[in-house]
């Protein structure tokens, strides 16, 4: 009778190891910038800095395709979260004028940085990459004096701390771009950058 008590235990706890191990739908953040459906099942964060050439390659020539098959179909949540690579002096600013264009034009602001963050490099002064951010801004109908309230903001400058802090204490990550499919960290492949074959089996297994 024992014997049997003890395996009918035994099996029960099988049974709920499966349900205890699968990688839950992680909770959205107030302060986080998400594109698509915010009711999918599987959310994709990526930890990235506007400094990090491999998140500007990633931009580039993966996210289009990603964006594309998951996050405009419905069946992604894609979360951006802000982290601070060297040099600070293209991130912060950067970030900031991210975060004062607004949730509407985020992305946009994203995408441009990304998009010029060779030339800020090939430029090389602080200078420069005020200059280039001031052009882009302009485009998105930010003008010279509410582009500079934006990267002196120091209510803003203090946020953006607290969410690096707290991407560093909670979410564990120490360098960008940094990838998790409902709270799985997903490695980078060996000796390559993320790609997006990568990506969909991290996707097919958190399904």
């Amino acid at each position: 009778m024992r014997a049997a008590f003890r395996l009918l235990i035994g099996l029960t706890a099988l049974l709920l190891l499966p349900a205890a191990s699968m990688a839950a739908r992680p909770a959205i953040r107030p302060d986080d910038m998400t594109l698509g459906n915010a009711r999918a099942k599987v959310v994709v964060v990526e930890y990235a800095s506007l400094s990090c050439p491999h998140c500007a390659r990633f931009h580039a020539s993966v996210f289009p395709a990603f964006r594309k098959k998951y996050v405009d179909s419905g069946k992604v949540l894609f979360v951006y979260r802000e982290y601070i690579t060297a040099p600070a002096e293209v991130a912060v600013p950067a970030t900031m004028l991210a975060r004062c264009a607004g949730k509407d034009r985020y992305f946009q602001v994203v995408d441009r940085v990304f998009a010029v963050q060779d030339e800020m490099y090939k430029d090389g002064t602080v200078g420069g990459v005020h200059r280039i951010l001031k052009r882009e801004a302009a485009t998105l109908g930010i003008d010279a004096a509410r582009y500079q309230a934006c990267i002196s903001d120091e209510t803003a400058f203090e946020a953006l701390k607290a969410r690096i802090d707290r991407a560093e204490a909670e979410d564990k990550v120490e360098g960008t771009p940094t990838f998790d499919v409902n709270g799985v960290r997903v490695a980078v492949p060996l000796g390559k950058e993320m790609d997006l074959a990568t990506l969909d089996a991290a996707i097919k297994a958190a399904k």
